[in-house]
């Protein structure tokens, strides 16, 4: 018996120790859980950049970069008409102050356009010391939250020092972490009294068996009293009137109150630039190998500009497989998973202007796997998505592809 005990113990043990030691592992937002092909194949983030991952409580930050929406959208996801960029904390620990997309501020959800690249910045303010790990995602309407790439970030300096007051529009500065506290406390407070109330006046007699007894023996008119509907007829009448007065008093109190807005905004897309489509891929093929866990593209590429090109980075989901043969500048100082030689071109040769060339490309690195980007073959819909850059080695110009293929497994 003591035996036993004794490895029970030790077993304990061991199992607390395993788990002190991956919490660092489960302090995520959900990156991975979602499909593979929704995490491809609808936003794809890029060049997204944090103005500093050290600040104090009331220091402003922001977070900025682009995304395009894919244009190979899954049929199984609704379409992006109704979208909302937030950023995904754990908990109040930092607050929005302003929002843009294209430049343009605004507060609602957003139509975005399958094809179409926008460019996003998000204000935040410091609120709570300590440090996060924090996304900017996309919640869609019906599919969920599409998380971009991660940074950590670390708040010092006090919590009782957060200010966050605001002038209303009749010149009142207010205090917006304690404005209306009382209010909502009492409303809380007096509904649930209410409703306890309600509920203590019908358990406190017999219930169940007593009751059914009293059905079984016809007696169901009884089981109501004339106290029990004069109480219940109050309650009917009582409480619409209340509810009706409070918002008179409401009205009367804050005649310029500006409602809760329910529009959708309609912001286009980034106007065409410079280098959008001068460069065309068609990807004719994509396989993935399991065992090396590498996935190989044939695409035909078609150089439109009047510069020669390489293929600089692979971008899916937020795993970049970069080209090292390639000296190219980060784009982004996020911890985003990056292969820093997980891209091999079968033709490392730059691509001239004009020039259409048929090539392989492969995309080998164990991220695959532990982003769980790899369990696309088992997926309803084995389609991936990505985004495709290429480079100009004399001036450093950049051009942007979006690629899309079915995905053939490879056992052997």
């Amino acid at each position: 018996m003591k035996t036993l005990l004794i490895k029970s113990v030790v077993s304990l043990s061991l199992i607390l120790s395993l788990y002190a030691l991956n919490i660092q592992t489960v302090m995520a937002h959900g990156e991975k859980a979602l499909e593979p092909f929704i995490r491809m194949r609808t936003i794809q983030w890029y060049d997204v950049q944090w103005s500093k991952q050290k600040f104090t409580v009331n220091e402003e930050i922001s977070v900025s970069g682009k995304f395009h929406v894919a244009e190979d959208w899954p049929v199984s996801v609704p379409k992006p008409d109704a979208a909302f960029l937030n950023i995904s904390t754990p908990g109040p620990v930092l607050i929005r102050t302003e929002r843009f997309l294209n430049g343009k501020p605004y507060v609602n959800s957003v139509a975005l356009q399958p094809g179409g690249d926008y460019s996003f910045k998000v204000v935040l303010k410091g609120r709570l010391p300590g440090r996060y790990h924090i996304h900017p995602f996309f919640n869609l309407k019906d599919a969920g939250q599409v998380m971009g790439p991660g940074v950590w970030l670390e708040v010092s300096g006090n919590a009782d020092d957060f200010r966050n007051e605001v002038k209303t529009i009749n010149g009142e500065v207010i205090n917006m972490e304690t404005y209306g506290l009382s209010n909502g406390i009492f409303w809380h407070v007096f509904w649930g009294a209410l409703a306890a109330a309600w509920l203590l006046w019908w358990v406190r007699r017999p219930l169940f068996i007593a009751r059914y007894r009293m059905l079984q023996a016809g007696l169901e008119d009884e089981l109501v009293t004339q106290q029990d509907k004069h109480i219940g007829k109050a309650i009917l009448i009582g409480v619409p009137i209340f509810v009706l007065a409070s918002n008179w008093m409401t009205i009367s109190e804050y005649p310029k109150a500006i409602p809760l807005q329910a529009a959708l905004d309609q912001i286009l897309p980034l106007s065409a630039q410079v280098n959008a489509g001068m460069v065309d891929v068609d990807t004719l093929k994509a396989e993935y190998r399991i065992p090396e866990r590498a996935m190989t593209f044939l695409v035909k590429i078609n150089n439109r500009s009047d510069k020669p090109i390489q293929v600089g980075e692979l971008a899916v989901a937020n795993v970049r497989f970069l080209n090292k043969e390639l000296a190219m500048p980060s784009q982004d100082n996020t911890d985003r998973m990056i292969a820093p030689d997980g891209l091999t071109l079968a033709d490392a040769t730059p691509i001239q202007p004009g020039e259409e060339r048929t090539m392989t490309i492969i995309a080998k690195d164990a991220l695959w796997e532990s982003e769980r980007l790899d369990g696309l073959i088992r997926d309803s819909d084995s389609r991936i998505g990505g985004l495709l850059f290429f480079y100009d080695g004399l001036v450093g110009e950049r051009f942007i592809s979006s690629i899309t293929a079915a995905v053939i497994p490879k056992f052997n």
